[in-house]
Order: C-alpha cells, then structure tokens, then sequence
C-alpha cells in the first residue's frame, strides 16, 4: 500500500497523524494541508469501522492507535458508530479551502459526513 512520507520520521509522523485524527473526531473537523487530509482520511475511517465492531479487540487498537485517548474513543465507540451503523464507509469529506500564506500550501477542511 502506498503512502505519503509527509517528510516525517516514521515514528513522528505515525504520532502527528495520530493527532490529527483525535482533533477530527474530537471536533467533527480539522482544517489542514490537502496531503495531510488524504493520509488521515484513511485512519479516521479505521477508527469508525472499529467502533461499528464494537468488540475488546477493536476497542484496544483504537486506543493503542490513539495514545489511550479514552475520551476520544468512546466517542467513536458509542456516538459515531450508531451514527454511521448503516453507512458502508466514507465517513469523512474533503473541502479545498485556499493557499495558505508563506507557502502556498493548498489548505483543506477534513470533517466528518
């Protein structure tokens, strides 16, 4: 499977997607850069699918992947996963912003359905 480097260490990049991906289910979005939205885009949806599982197992890797963020994946386990029940995937959504001043780095709003 192919994947963005994002210029990161492995190790900083895996915590600073981690990160992302708390703020967008914390706060239902997260503005960012384009290439940052689409690799997160793929861990939010894990994250969902897990809750929709429901079981110990799913609920150990998403803490395991979140840092043990308790907060954050309750609410994936008992408000996201009965929201989306019924929805086969796609559960986030890409809106281009603008460039941001300094780099032009095209800034997107990543939020979820």
């Amino acid at each position: 499977m192919a994947y963005r480097k994002l210029s990161r260490e492995s190790r900083i990049r895996r915590s600073m997607l981690a990160g992302i991906t708390k703020d967008v289910i914390k706060n239902e979005y997260v503005i960012t850069t384009e290439a940052r939205a689409k690799e997160v885009r793929k861990f939010v949806d894990k994250m969902i699918t897990y809750g929709k599982r429901g079981t110990l197992v799913s609920r150990r890797k998403a803490l395991a992947f979140l840092h043990n963020d308790k907060e954050v994946v309750s609410k994936v386990f008992d408000d996201l996963a009965k929201r989306y029940e019924k929805r086969n995937g796609g559960y986030t959504r890409i809106i281009k912003l603008k460039e941001r001043i300094g780099d032009d780095a095209l800034e997107v709003k990543l939020e979820l359905v």
